[in-house]
C-alpha cells in the first residue's frame, strides 16, 4: 500500500478552483498520487465555506467524500489532548485547529506525507522535533 496522503484546505481549493494560482500544480499532484487522500472535518468546514460561490465547486467536493477520493480520518475527540498540545505549543504562529489536526494526523500515520500550500507546516514538528514531510509547490 502506498504511503498515505494528508490533505490540506490550500490543494483542495486549488483543485476545486481553476482560477486559482496553484490550480494546475495541484491538479497534477492529486492525479500523481494514490486516493484516499485523507483529512478532516476542519479542512471540509474551511472549504465548503470557501466554495459557496464557486459555481459546482460544493457539489464536488460532496461527491469526492461519497466516492472516497477524500476520506475523513480523524476525530478530534478522541485527540484533543494532543491538538491542546500542539495550539499552545505554536500559539505564536498562529496555529489553526485545522492545521493542529493536520500536524496530528500526520502522526498518527506515521509514513504520510502533508499536501499543503501552507508554509507554516515548515516550522511545525511531528512527535516534537520531526519535521513533517510535505508535499508543497517550489515557489
Amino acid at each position: 500500500m502506498d504511503d498515505p496522503v494528508v490533505l490540506d484546505s490550500g490543494p483542495l481549493m486549488a483543485v476545486l478552483d481553476r482560477k486559482d494560482p496553484f490550480h494546475h500544480w495541484a491538479a497534477e499532484q492529486l492525479h500523481s498520487l494514490r486516493p484516499p487522500f485523507l483529512t478532516c472535518e476542519a479542512v471540509i468546514s474551511e472549504c465548503l465555506f470557501l466554495l459557496q460561490d464557486k459555481p459546482g465547486g460544493v457539489a464536488t467536493l460532496l461527491s469526492y467524500l461519497r466516492e472516497d477520493l477524500v476520506k475523513l480520518a480523524f476525530d478530534l475527540d478522541d485527540h484533543l489532548e494532543a491538538i491542546s498540545h500542539l495550539l499552545l505549543k505554536y500559539q505564536d504562529v498562529p496555529m489553526s485547529l485545522t492545521d493542529a489536526s493536520l500536524v496530528r494526523m500526520s502522526e498518527l500515520h506515521d509514513r504520510s506525507r502533508v499536501f499543503t500550500l501552507d508554509s507554516d507546516f515548515k516550522l511545525y514538528r511531528r512527535h516534537g522535533r520531526q519535521s513533517i514531510p510535505l508535499i508543497y509547490p517550489a515557489r
